[in-house]
């Protein structure tokens, strides 16, 4: 069995979660292959979302139980038949997270009541995701945070006040371990609505980890966070759009979360540290910088001018800087075309 620890921090490249939520398509066999299909591309966790229709909202088919707005990916449908479409069926949470621990990565999930939260505990998940619909749910909050497992909290739509209650009342209940995930709640986001420099300010508001859910196309919002400090990046993840379901328009195919996997590893990479001068890799490139060379054959007591005193590569001359001063002085000796200028060549 394969190391399944929580790694998460600016010590460790960024903890990558792809999001099955729905994009089963009520398949287990097709669960198991996204499953697959995650860690190949080098997901380090996969999600589930732990619910039933009933738990989520009422049997309704009109007023606000009924998605009318023309924009929404699933205009024309009751919440209630949406969930009964989304959900992932309790039974298959355990073979999932099985096949997740058999090729080395985190399985866990987001409880929508305190019912779920009970199963999962079941299931000894090693944490929990709040989603950004439930951050402001604090029995729920104060509930996950009683595990004493690490949280991960969605903070879309929330407001700073909100968010504060919302991390008091988890470090109150017991959750010592707190992740952040910036997000925009639409689907799928805007790179302009995205506001990734918020990240920073709340990594020092709160003190804690902070990442992003990231339902953009693509990978150059996430890639993007890593540089304000994201260490976490979570996406919603597909074997192919083109197969439907009710999240597979904004969620992303194997090929793209391999290249955000390493992409934001290199992000990670680069960030280093602070640093001017001549890093140790670079010292070999220092021949290449421009120096002080003679351009022509000269004579003991020829002056240097603008024609035989050359700023040329590579670099074993003087520096150009001494150019101006040079001008007009006598070599001491017979000097070749080629040499580069030291100050033991002048008269």
């Amino acid at each position: 069995m394969k190391n399944t620890t929580l790694k998460i921090g600016k010590q460790h490249p960024p903890f990558i979660i792809a999001e099955m939520s729905g994009n089963h398509n009520q398949s287990l066999e097709r669960a198991l292959n996204i499953v697959e299909a995650a860690a190949k591309a080098g997901a380090h966790a996969l999600k589930l979302q732990t619910y039933t229709a009933d738990t989520m909202t009422l049997d309704l088919d009109e007023g606000e139980f009924f998605i009318s707005d023309s924009d929404s990916l699933w205009q024309g449908q009751s919440l209630y038949k949406l969930y009964q479409e989304a959900y992932t069926p309790w039974e298959w949470h355990e073979p999932i997270f099985k096949r997740c621990q058999e090729l080395g990565m985190i399985g866990f999930s987001s409880p929508f009541d305190e019912t779920a939260v009970d199963f999962l505990e079941t299931l000894n998940v090693p944490c929990y995701k709040i989603a950004s619909f439930e951050n402001t749910d604090l029995p729920l909050i104060r509930k996950v945070a009683a595990t004493g497992k690490p949280m991960i909290i969605s903070t879309g739509m929330a407001t700073v006040a909100e968010l504060d209650e919302t991390v008091r009342e988890a470090k109150k209940a017991g959750c010592k371990d707190l992740i952040l995930l910036k997000c925009t709640s639409t689907y799928p986001a805007t790179p302009e609505n995205t506001n990734i420099l918020t990240i920073p300010h709340m990594r020092e508001l709160f003190k804690c980890e902070v990442g992003l859910s990231d339902h953009t196309m693509g990978i150059g919002v996430g890639v993007a966070s890593v540089a304000l400090g994201a260490t976490v990046i979570e996406k919603h993840f597909t074997l192919s759009r083109a197969d439907g379901g009710v999240d597979s328009a904004f969620s992303m195919e194997p090929e793209e979360m391999q290249a955000l996997v390493v992409e934001t590893q290199r992000a990670w990479q680069a960030l280093g540290e602070i640093k001017y001068g001549t890093t140790e890799v670079e010292t070999k490139s220092k021949v290449f910088r421009r120096s002080l060379y003679i351009g022509e054959d000269m004579k003991a007591g020829d002056v240097l001018t603008e024609k035989n005193l050359r700023i040329i590569r590579p670099g074993m001359g003087l520096s150009p800087k001494y150019y101006d001063i040079l001008l007009g002085k006598k070599v001491n000796r017979h000097v070749k075309k080629g040499v580069p200028v030291s100050w033991g060549l002048l008269g």
